[in-house]
């Protein structure tokens, strides 16, 4: 059983105010996982999965599928739009990070079958049960994230910025 490749990172939040705040978020890679998904897993709890292809090919040009929207900003970022019935999240990512992540992932996964071979799997959204970041490992539990909470915690910490909602 190949091991589970996870990085932690920051990215910014990209907002409608004058400020972005960094976040650390989590990158995950499974290579037993025969759809090659790359997991964006976000500080409020919520999961991002979609193909590692949408991942690399954003790092070169604009792509879009379904909820989720990549596209290089310059030389030295990279930004991932993610969509849900909550609003729009948008995060800017160094890309020697995600370079050095999906280096990683190809690493560990078998060559005998390519990403282009394969149909692309629709992203999805899940919400992580609360746990430590270094137990956090189930995924496949889906809900929507517990607004109060996350409205009660905004009102005690305080912004620089109210995040981007569409």
């Amino acid at each position: 059983m190949s091991p589970v490749i996870e990085e932690h990172a920051r990215a910014r939040l990209i907002t409608d105010g004058p400020l972005t705040r960094p976040v650390p978020v989590d990158l995950r890679y499974d290579p037993a996982d025969e759809r090659r998904t790359v997991h964006i897993g976000l500080p409020d709890g919520t999961d991002w999965a979609f193909g590692r292809d949408l991942l690399e090919r954003g790092l070169r040009t604009p792509i879009e599928r379904g909820a989720v929207r990549v596209w290089p900003c310059g030389r030295t970022q990279l930004i991932v739009e993610l969509h849900s019935t909550d609003g729009v999240e948008v995060f800017q990512f160094e890309i020697r990070t995600l370079i050095r992540f999906l280096a990683r992932t190809r690493t560990q996964t078998p060559t005998a079958s390519p990403d282009a071979d394969r149909t692309p799997q629709p992203p999805s959204r899940t919400t992580r049960p609360e746990t430590s970041r270094s137990a956090r490992k189930d995924t496949s539990r889906t809900a929507r994230p517990d607004k109060s909470a996350e409205q009660e915690e905004g009102a005690t910490q305080e912004r620089g910025a109210q995040p981007a909602h569409g």
